[in-house]
């Protein structure tokens, strides 16, 4: 844990795995209840789509970097980022009691360096969100 201060922890029981981000007041500050939710959901574009892996199933989600610019927390890595991985061009060559006779030729090239989303972090704004309309519904059923 960086600085002592732990950050959540994975917890496990006989029936269920739960992953735990720290939510104590006690590490927080500058908390805020009046932002407009709505307005920010709205900003959200939910999608369905296939991963290109497998065209055969079709599933909802989002695209990280359409979110990052809403929920930022909920987005890991960057746009188009590329990352250099190093990989085997020929392999080695062994004698046949295993020894290296010549040694692989290893090359680096460049590939995507995926972005990540913890869907979980949208909560909060799906929460408060449901919370604004509820208010506006009541108003509108008394008026």
């Amino acid at each position: 844990s960086k600085s002592g201060t732990e950050k959540g922890n994975i917890s496990i029981n006989s029936s269920a795995v739960a992953f735990n981000t720290s939510s104590d007041y006690r590490l927080k500050e500058n908390v805020d209840y009046t932002f407009d939710a709505t307005t920010r959901l709205k900003q959200l574009k939910p999608a369905r789509f296939n991963f290109i892996a497998d065209d055969t199933k079709t599933v909802d989600g989002f695209i990280a970097h359409e979110v990052s610019s809403v929920v930022p927390e909920a987005i890991s890595g960057e746009k188009d980022a590329m990352k250099t991985e190093e990989y085997e061009v020929t392999p080695a060559v062994l004698d046949e009691n295993g020894n290296v006779i010549t040694e692989a030729v290893m090359g680096t090239r460049e590939v995507p360096d995926y972005q990540g989303i913890d869907q979980s972090k949208l909560v909060p704004l799906l929460v408060k969100t449901i919370q604004e309309l509820e208010a506006r519904i009541t108003t509108l059923e008394n008026a």
